[in-house]
């Protein structure tokens, strides 16, 4: 009986890469959600006046995002240069020493699994097509062609933090006063639930434990922030 190929299974050496973007994606706007939600219910702990809520939501906003977006920068541009480094060296080692970097591969093909005589005939033939390739993804994880872009990861940080800091901000601004604390809370805790299972979907860890720390975090946050503001605002602080 013939089986059917998984067509829906995911392949590709990029698989691993688009995981981490897109976990890094949630928990940018993770973040977002969290850090703007503690600012704005602090502040409406202190005052109602929606004209302050909404500069202190805009401000926490635009310094979160830009903070994440240069951290990030910063991060990817490190790994960027040390991939660089890496593959020039793995180059130059090429060019100096091939047998014994054909040696290595072997070696390295033949630790994943291929008998002595398959992993050399494998290493003679990558080497042949392009040496630093093979050597790059088989020994270094790398991707000569798809090296790790700062300013997509800047982007992309700065967009989901923004995306997930905009939700706290419209909660606490658009109801009526009385409204606000509470509609925040609640969406906040639901956007932290769908969030939370999300990361451990991708993850592949259970849901349940995930999505009770990332709303119970979030709680503990506004909670905190909250009193901090009440206590700061009858004392006219």
């Amino acid at each position: 009986m013939t089986r059917t190929p998984a067509h829906d299974e995911p392949h590709g050496t990029g698989l691993g890469a688009r995981l981490n973007w897109l976990r890094a994606a949630v928990l940018g706007a993770n973040d977002g959600v969290v850090s703007t939600a503690g600012l704005v219910v602090g502040v409406a702990g202190a005052t109602d006046d929606r004209g302050a809520l909404l500069t202190a939501g805009l401000a926490g906003l635009l310094a979160g995002s830009l903070s994440m977006a240069a951290g990030e920068y910063v991060s990817v541009s490190t790994q960027r240069d040390s991939e660089k480094a890496a593959l020039a060296t793995e180059k130059r080692e090429l060019q100096e020493t091939p047998e014994e970097e054909l040696a290595e591969l072997t070696g390295l093909l033949e630790g994943k699994g291929l008998s002595r005589e398959v992993a050399r005939e494998a290493a003679v033939q990558l080497t042949e097509r392009d040496a630093l390739r093979a050597h790059a993804e088989v020994e270094l994880g790398i991707d000569p062609d798809d090296l790790t872009n700062p300013w997509h990861a800047a982007g992309a940080s700065f967009l989901a933090f923004t995306v997930g800091a905009l939700l706290p901000l419209l909660a606490i601004v658009l109801p009526p006063s009385s409204l606000r604390v509470p509609v925040t809370v609640l969406s906040v805790l639901a956007v932290l639930a769908v969030t939370g299972w999300w990361s451990a979907r991708l993850g592949e860890a259970a849901a349940g434990p995930a999505v009770l720390r990332n709303m119970g975090g979030g709680a503990v946050a506004m909670a905190v922030t909250y009193v901090a503001g009440h206590l700061l605002g009858a004392a006219g602080v």
